[in-house]
């Protein structure tokens, strides 16, 4: 097995390779985007903690031409609001079943499951993971998904781990160095 230091530590090249060919970052939100804890206010409302440097990860992408979708099982205005912010277009909540939603994207962007990357923390996900070409999990992400992904995140869930997979998705495409995001 070949392997390939990174940034943020050794990884198998396969992974380095699969990075290079992805036109599609889809992101799970809880556990993902956040730590996965909702604070939940005496009225009901509800707040997440959002990492500025997985915004800066989620810009770069785009900046450099890599489309980004969110797939997440709950419905949040939170969510809706972070993401927009983001610039992502493609924001797909209340998916009890997120492979649906992984294969209308595939059909939309007209690309391959080579092509698409996907990260999330627990087993909703390991449909999604178990077919598209790079599969990663949060480095804190529930053991059984760990079994079944490509890559796990050296940084764990809401604390950096999509700027770490956007990091290695550039940096595979030699666009590291250029990245051009903003810390939102």
């Amino acid at each position: 097995m070949t392997t390939r230091n990174t940034l943020y530590g050794m990884i198998n090249e396969s992974v380095w390779v699969k990075a290079s060919k992805i036109k599609l970052l889809i992101c799970d939100v809880d556990g993902v985007f956040s730590d996965g804890r909702i604070y939940m206010g005496n009225q009901g409302e509800e707040l997440k903690a959002f990492h500025t440097k997985d915004g800066f990860g989620i810009k770069s992408l785009i900046n450099a031409g890599i489309d980004v979708a969110i797939i997440t099982g709950r419905k949040s205005a939170i969510v809706e609001n972070r993401m927009t912010n983001l610039g992502i277009k493609h924001i797909y909540q209340g998916q009890e079943d997120k492979f649906v939603a992984y294969q209308e994207l595939m059909t939309k962007f007209g690309i391959t499951p080579a092509q698409v990357a996907y990260i999330g923390d627990d087993l909703v996900d390991r449909p999604v993971i178990e077919h598209c070409g790079l599969g990663i999990a949060v480095n804190d992400a529930h053991p059984a998904l760990l079994l079944s992904c490509d890559y796990r995140t050296f940084t764990p869930g809401g604390f950096g781990a999509v700027r770490e997979s956007s990091d290695l998705i550039l940096d595979s495409k030699g666009l590291l160095e250029s990245a051009k995001g903003m810390s939102v």
